[in-house]
């Protein structure tokens, strides 16, 4: 039991440390996916929606903390029930959303590591076996320093943690596991090869035979049944290559503009993803820095969700001299973590990135 524990002990309290830390790395990411499960369609928890953002900062952190003080053996009833229940919340929300196939993605590593619902389930399972072995045998977490060292451990880990979270809050995450980093050519990231996979359907055909339903199933022929027809039903059973970029647009009166703002050389993109919830502060910034930016030669555009009423509103108040396209809220959440933001970029190859804290730092 001693040398089980020991194995656990290092699992749980790496796992713990690691998806806490790319959790932290991206705060506000996480922040989105809690507002998916607060969402009426899930949980229907909509007075939580406020609050995710900070339910984020102290989830995720809490989490590091607890693979520290689990490595370091300090405080071990505290941990292993802390540990415990955490793990039993998140098995069950993870079976939830894979069963009802509410949330594709539970967010438990970012973006860094994507896992499907059930994947995510059978990951919180292994882990409630290792805690619970934790659990059944935590007298044999033994503190690997003394009070003041473990103490002093733990304290670090706090303000460390606090201070990230700040970080990466007030510009934008330190590493970024999204595709749209720096570096990434958005229409290449749209393309799909020749050789990707293709989707795999599965049809269940309903006819009735000698007064009788019968169902044949097939994978897209048609099947021979002297019968009458009823209908049919397709399941997807493989899914088919999907692009790391999807769903981009560009649009304005309904027409999409992608492809031919795309091929601009010299383009910047303010993207405000609600123009309600902006730092509205920051458009005076933004005139400033999109003004140097036509000056030099610069395109410059706008991309929003909010509708066109607000952005002219925007336009107007800031003086902005520049017009907002439409593009899909949940996109631009994925493009920048800042609301607003700005982007450089050279034939749909971001070059610049930068938060509205930083736009002091972008280069024209």
């Amino acid at each position: 039991m001693k040398y089980l524990v020991w194995i656990s002990r290092i699992i749980v309290g790496v796992l713990f440390i690691i998806s806490g830390l790319i959790k932290l790395n991206d705060p506000m990411g996480f922040s989105f996916k809690l507002e998916e499960y607060f969402s009426p369609s899930v949980l229907d928890l909509p007075f939580l929606t406020p609050l995710a953002l900070g339910i984020s900062i102290f989830v995720v952190i809490v989490e590091v903390i607890l693979g520290v003080l689990l490595l370091i053996g300090f405080k071990p009833k505290f941990t292993v029930w802390s540990l415990l229940l955490m793990i039993i919340f998140f098995t069950f929300l993870t079976f939830y959303s894979a069963y009802f196939n509410k949330v594709t993605d539970c967010g438990c590593f970012g973006d860094a590591i994507k896992l499907t619902p059930w994947e995510s389930f059978t990951k919180d399972v292994i882990l409630l076996v290792f805690i619970l072995i934790l659990f059944y045998g935590r007298k044999y977490i033994t503190p690997l320093f003394g009070s003041k060292v473990n103490w002093s451990i733990g304290g670090v880990a706090l303000l460390a943690c606090i201070l990230f979270a700040n970080h990466v809050l007030a510009h934008l995450p330190v590493v970024d596991f999204r595709p749209y980093k720096i570096g990434t050519n958005i229409q290449e990231g749209m393309s799909v090869p020749e050789d990707a996979p293709q989707p795999v359907y599965e049809y269940a055909w309903r006819f009735k035979v000698n007064g009788e339903e019968q169902i044949y199933v097939t994978q897209g022929d048609y099947p021979s049944v002297d019968g009458e027809f009823i209908d049919v039903e397709t399941t997807e059973i493989q899914k088919g290559y999907e692009p790391p970029i999807h769903d981009f647009t560009i649009e304005q009166e309904g027409k999409d503009y992608a492809s031919r703002v795309l091929e601009v050389e010299k383009l910047v993109m303010v993207i405000a993803y609600d123009l309600v919830k902006s730092n509205e502060d920051a458009f005076r910034e933004v005139a400033k820095v999109t003004s140097e930016a036509k000056q030099k030669g610069y395109k410059v555009i706008g991309m929003s969700a909010s509708s066109s009423d607000m952005a002219n509103r925007i336009v107007d108040t800031y003086g902005l001299n520049f017009k907002f396209f439409f593009t899909d809220e949940t996109t631009l959440k994925t493009i920048v973590r800042s609301n607003p933001a700005i982007l450089v970029l050279n034939k749909g190859t971001i070059q610049q990135k930068v938060h509205y804290n930083d736009f002091d730092e972008l280069k024209f």
